[in-house]
């Protein structure tokens, strides 16, 4: 029997006493995980989705904002009579590349460290890796011996290696940490982060933009801005890359201040007293908890070899998955998140592509463009990112994961079927509506799902270490789509003097492309698990606990049980008596 501990009150239940007379340390599992699963929504999910959203804004302000950013680079660095004020087009690749490449390392490295050293002792590092790079590249300035591609492509892998942190661990500490009920519309407001993001970067555009107005109304084009025009320009660029890192600053101390994940605890370091301690700290707002050290050691001795869940080991890992039940949504999961990410992301880092397309962005001066390019991004964002992403949290945990992921796969396999094969038949204001549309199904569709299951159908031991192969093979797809596929938009070469479409000549090609990636990741989806308002365990196929549980009438503390729910391959899980 564990000792007792003082305090606790109407407004902070001490939850560790609830426990204390129960020797068993897998029962005592089992109930302090359901005060986590079946907990009533209150201000600890709140702040819990603030913190790991904070990240979220920053990732996709400093990804998204080299988007407007580019043309700016073309002007300050390539202003010479060869490139007349435009970025060559292998620069601009590498650049935006540079920031996926290094998420896929930081998305690999951060995954598995979480896993062998923890969530807290993780979460966090990641943004400091990310403000410091932040800033550098806002510093930045080339030498006879390095150029600015060069130092841009440096500091922004070192910013995507904490990206990439930031993706597995954002996920699974909302996750382990939600109530079941609501656990996919936390985990998509965390996500949800990323559209904000995506608009801040526009807004910032826009503002830096009319606070130099007059400079820029000095010259038409890029080719001319020169002098004060190109003095304004270099100091946009760097304000609007700067202030990515601070929102990361607001949300540092929160990161480094959470309390270890209970189901991390329990699970992996086998510390039965400390998981306990730590449901309370988090309910109660507090970084962590602190149990009486005598009694969790003499817990660990005891007991900690009694706990049921397997210990995690190479072996182990490559045994679990080795297995096609678990294997086969690890595929799925991965395959999707590849699939998606060659179109979301070929698209999202060429907008100004896609606006010049339809001759949105031209102007009379370098004002009117630079103000143009700003606002066209805006309304993207506005009209179709950020409505789909927030359908999403309203939606996901009533019409679940898997039919949201397969329908916005169809729906944007249509899509770019009709952008594709239709390309030259329709008007500009066609084209930008069906583009729109595509944006609200990314983010009303796969690009939310794809971040929110492999949050939650792996087992805790491996869940941040796959959740990081997940999203490493996203990226993957995104390096494929920035390499490969990005330059055939101009296969066959660009007529001097093009304007409009004749700027991409091949775009209607690269969008039939798109079209074979949707549905093959339409295919993919079908490997996954529904994990709507099932827990963490059932969904892992970990041991099951003492009565498994499906959500009814938990909110009001009851717990109803239910064999037949079962781990993701449909079989039913063990029932201890």
């Amino acid at each position: 029997m564990a000792q007792k501990t003082v305090g606790g009150n109407s407004a902070f239940h001490n939850f560790h006493n609830d426990y204390s007379h129960i020797a068993d340390p897998n029962e005592r599992r089992r109930l302090a995980l359901a005060e986590i699963d079946k907990a009533p929504f209150g201000w600890y999910h709140v702040r819990a989705v603030v913190v790991a959203g904070v990240g979220f804004f920053t990732d996709a302000y400093d990804i998204f904002a080299i988007n407007l950013v580019s043309a700016m680079l073309g002007i300050v660095f390539w202003g010479d009579p060869k490139h007349k004020g435009k970025i060559p087009d292998n620069s601009d690749t590498a650049i935006k590349v540079a920031t996926s490449g290094g998420t896929v390392i930081g998305q690999l490295g951060f995954g598995a460290l979480a896993d062998i050293v923890g969530r807290k002792r993780m979460y966090g590092l990641e943004l400091i890796l990310i403000i410091f790079a932040t800033l550098a590249q806002s510093l930045s300035s080339p030498s006879p011996a390095v150029s600015i591609t060069g130092l841009l492509i440096f500091w922004r892998v070192l910013m995507g290696v904490g990206i990439g942190g930031d993706y597995p661990l954002s996920s699974i500490i909302t996750s382990e940490f939600a109530t079941t009920r609501w656990r996919g519309a936390m985990m998509g407001a965390v996500f949800a982060m990323q559209g904000i993001g995506q608009f801040a970067a526009a807004l910032m555009a826009i503002i830096v933009t009319a606070g130099f107005h007059r400079s820029l109304k000095s010259a038409k084009n890029a080719a001319t801005c020169t002098g004060v025009c190109q003095l304004a320009v270099d100091k946009m660029w760097r304000i609007i890359i700067g202030f990515g890192a601070v929102p990361g600053l607001i949300a540092l101390y929160y990161r480094l201040t959470i309390p270890e994940t209970p189901r991390y605890t329990f699970d992996v370091a086998r510390d039965v007293e400390q998981g306990g301690e730590d449901v309370k700290a988090y309910i109660q707002g507090r970084s962590q908890g602190r149990p009486d050290e005598v009694t969790r050691i003499q817990t660990m001795a005891q007991h900690g070899a009694a706990l049921e869940m397997p210990k995690a080991s190479w072996s182990d890992f490559f045994r679990h998955y080795g297995r096609w039940r678990n294997g086969s949504v690890l595929l799925g999961t991965a395959g999707s998140w590849f699939f998606l990410d060659v179109a979301f992301y070929g698209l999202g880092l060429n907008n100004s592509i896609i606006l010049s397309t339809i001759n949105f962005s031209a102007g009379n001066s370098m004002y009117q463009i630079l103000m143009r390019n700003a606002v066209g991004n805006l309304i993207l964002v506005c009209a179709g990112a950020i409505p789909g992403y927030w359908v999403t949290v309203f939606t996901v945990d009533t019409l679940g994961r898997k039919p949201i992921q397969i329908m916005g796969f169809t729906m944007l396999t249509i899509l770019f079927c009709i952008i594709g094969f239709a390309y030259n038949k329709i008007s500009d204001n066609a084209l930008f509506g069906l583009y729109v549309l595509a944006q609200f199904f990314f983010n009303f569709g796969p690009n939310a799902t794809t971040f929110i299951v492999p949050g939650e159908c792996f087992p805790t031991r491996y869940r941040s270490t796959s959740h990081g192969i997940s999203a490493a093979s996203g990226k993957v797809g995104a390096i494929v789509a920035q390499v490969v596929i990005g330059p055939l938009r101009t296969h066959g070469g660009v007529k001097p003097n093009a304007t409009g479409r004749g700027l991409n000549p091949w775009l209607n090609h690269v969008m039939q492309i798109f079209a074979l990636f949707m549905l093959c990741g339409l295919g993919t989806s079908f490997l996954i698990p529904e994990t709507k308002r099932r827990t963490l365990e059932e969904l892992s196929g970990e041991t099951a606990p003492a009565s498994t549980t499906a959500y009814a009438g938990r909110e009001k503390g009851s717990l109803v049980e239910d064999a037949s729910l079962g781990s993701h391959d449909g079989t039913a899980m063990p029932v201890r008596a």
